[in-house]
């Protein structure tokens, strides 16, 4: 599928046909990257009969703590952010945690590289080594200097990949830049607060000219992954991995208790103690037990 209008669901066909459909409401909701079973009912218009299994499944907690579905069936989620509207390492932590939950791969994409000054890049770029250290891919871009699009493409190129992160990050630009002709519609930087302006509101894929496709999904300020036990919860933080099995007690949720090895390794520099916190902060919201 490749967007959802919500009275209708816009579908492509193997030979790369396009058209609006309806739905059985018992199908569920649809997202982009569901493989569905469909057939034409008339010119440009038909009708879904049947949603396949999906292999993957990225979904977050909406507002009243329901889980909603975002993209299915993708390989890659490349989290998105930027100097402005501002770097939030707990978003992208989230971001992390849910993709590991669904046994989606990431890499994390700074867009807008063109804003900070050299040495503010210089900072940024210390200030987010963890992530490459504990072997996320992070990769630095700018669609206005083309900078890092060759890695982007490298990266994604016959992959299904979704593209997530804050309103007014570039994610649109970003799809612009590389597919030419996509017409993502973009924003312009609030002159209030100096934050991008929020324009795509409907998740659209587009096919990549090499294999694959990438998903621009809407921007949104805050995310979080559905109800999970603490431990599932620190598999998704990988530098926790040779440390868990040699706490004191075996059921540790390394928050806090005595004996507690991840917390020692945090003390000694071998974690960091703010993806530690990061950690704690989501076994108090989202943990489970």
């Amino acid at each position: 599928m490749v967007a959802n209008h919500g009275t209708a669901l816009e579908v492509e066909g193997r030979g790369g046909e396009s058209c609006l459909c309806t739905a059985r409401r018992s199908l569920g909701e649809m997202v982009c990257g569901d493989r569905v079973v469909w057939r034409m009912l008339g010119e440009g218009q038909g009708v879904v009969e049947r949603r396949l299994p999906r292999r993957t499944l990225l979904a977050r907690r909406d507002g009243r703590g329901r889980m909603k579905p975002v993209a299915a069936n993708v390989d890659l989620l490349v989290v998105t952010a930027a100097p402005v509207p501002g770097i939030d390492e707990r978003l992208i932590d989230r971001y992390l945690v849910a993709a590991g939950q669904t046994g989606i791969t990431s890499l994390i994409l700074i867009n807008k590289m063109d804003l900070p000054t050299a040495r503010e890049a210089a900072q940024l770029a210390r200030r987010l080594a963890t992530y490459g250290e504990i072997g996320y891919q992070v990769i630095y871009a700018s669609t206005r200097e083309l900078h890092g699009l060759d890695q982007i493409v490298t990266a994604i190129e016959g992959k299904y990949s979704v593209i997530t992160g804050e309103s007014g990050v570039g994610k649109s630009s970003l799809i612009n830049a590389l597919l030419p002709g996509a017409g993502a519609r973009t924003g312009e930087i609030s002159r209030a607060g100096g934050r991008g302006v929020h324009t795509t509101t409907t998740a659209r894929l587009y096919r990549l000219p090499g294999g694959g496709a990438i998903i621009d999904s809407p921007g949104i300020r805050s995310f979080g992954p559905g109800p999970m036990p603490a431990a599932e919860i620190a598999r998704g933080f990988a530098e926790f991995a040779p440390y868990i099995g040699r706490c004191r007690f075996r059921d540790c949720s390394h928050c806090g208790e005595p004996g507690c090895a991840v917390s020692a390794a945090a003390d000694r520099g071998a974690i960091s103690p703010r993806r530690l916190e990061s950690y704690r902060g989501m076994v108090e919201e989202f943990g489970t037990g």
